[in-house]
């Protein structure tokens, strides 16, 4: 799953991807200094991995990942090609879902591309060049679909009512992610691959005086009120002390948390959202001492899991053999689990929980 951060030039976009990854992208302060994007793969932090590793008495645990994509800035008139706007878009077509880094600190020393902050205005410079991107697309494929629709078969004058009502919305700057869809409309929408479309977490990007008082920040309370709209989340983050974060070991780390009176770093916060935010959970398996977490969609049936593992898996399944994972660390060992008859044999029809450690049986 790819996550792609964008924001306008200057709010802290690659001082955050820098911290995700520790990755040292360069981060200089003058528009597009991002211009290819950088790709991190980043591990998801679980304290559940840490817990099986201490049952299983070894030091092989495997986290799952997730990967950010840190997207070049862009102007108004991206959607024209204005700026490095072609490229943008373009990149932005490869995620899954958007992280959209806005700038809620003031600091003169930190140039804005606009001249003053303002959140409200730097989110709608982005979200509305995604809406002319769309707008564009969907009269291409309008022009297409009409000629068709002549024929009066019942899937175009499906698809040209549903593309009709998407314009409509678009124009009055509602993105599509806002809509929702009867499952037959959503049969169509998702081949329409629309920017709009794609789930957001704004992050909200303050200075680190304003850590232990986030909720009283103006520029937050605004972020916080346009994102209810849409249905989305905010994240509250000082990405400069998450850089300083990701230098440190795990002890100064606790140690500077603990200053500034936080339980995890944000990064944490942030990447467990967006593994939400797509839907996503966790296995686990536990094969000779080697403890892994693997990631699924919520829903996934358990042989498309043990394809996640390895094709041969998925294509000669025979049973999965389950044990949940708070069954497991309450009777201390596999073994004991066994014992107490609560292993369970569950066939290919079985939808994988969060949480389930799992032994794939399969036959090739």
């Amino acid at each position: 799953m790819k996550l792609g951060i964008v924001g306008l030039p200057n709010v802290g976009k690659s001082t955050l991807f820098n911290a995700i990854t520790k990755a040292g992208a360069e981060c200089a302060n003058y528009p597009f200094c991002t211009i290819e994007p950088n790709v991190g793969v980043v591990p998801v932090p679980d304290a559940r991995l840490e817990k099986l590793a201490e049952i299983e008495k070894t030091d092989k645990a495997t986290p799952t990942t997730i990967e950010f994509v840190d997207i070049a800035g862009l102007v108004k008139g991206a959607s024209r090609g204005e700026g490095l706007g072609n490229k943008f878009l373009s990149h932005i077509r490869e995620v899954d879902a958007i992280v959209h880094v806005v700038r809620c600190f003031d600091d003169p020393h930190v140039v804005h591309v606009d001249g003053s902050v303002d959140p409200i205005r730097d989110i709608e410079i982005i979200n509305l060049e995604l809406i002319f991107a769309d707008l564009e697309s969907l009269e291409k494929r309008l022009e297409r679909v009409r000629k068709q629709a002549k024929s009066r078969s019942k899937e175009s004058l499906a698809e040209l009512a549903l593309l009709e009502k998407i314009k409509d919305a678009l124009e009055q700057n509602i993105p599509a992610r806002s809509f929702e869809f009867t499952p037959d409309e959503h049969e169509i929408a998702k081949h329409l691959f629309l920017l709009t479309s794609k789930p957001v977490i704004y992050v909200a990007n303050i200075s680190e005086n304003d850590l232990l008082s986030a909720e009283e920040n103006e520029y937050v309370k605004k972020v916080k009120e346009y994102a209810v709209k849409e249905g989305a989340e905010v994240i509250t983050i000082a990405a400069k002390l998450e850089a300083e974060l990701a230098e440190l070991d795990e002890d100064e780390k606790k140690e500077l948390l603990a200053e500034y009176g936080l339980e995890e770093p944000g990064l944490d916060k942030l990447i467990k959202s967006c593994y939400r935010l797509l839907g996503l959970i966790t296995f686990f398996t536990l094969e000779s001492k080697d403890i892994r977490a693997w990631t699924v969609k919520k829903g996934t049936k358990a042989p498309q899991a043990a394809g996640k593992i390895h094709t041969d898996f998925e294509r000669g399944f025979i049973r999965a053999e389950v044990m949940d994972y708070d069954v497991l660390v309450a009777h201390g060992s596999q073994q004991a689990v066994r014992e107490k008859g609560l292993l369970r044999s569950e066939g290919k029809d079985y939808v994988v929980k969060d949480g389930d450690v799992i032994l794939f049986r399969f036959n090739v």
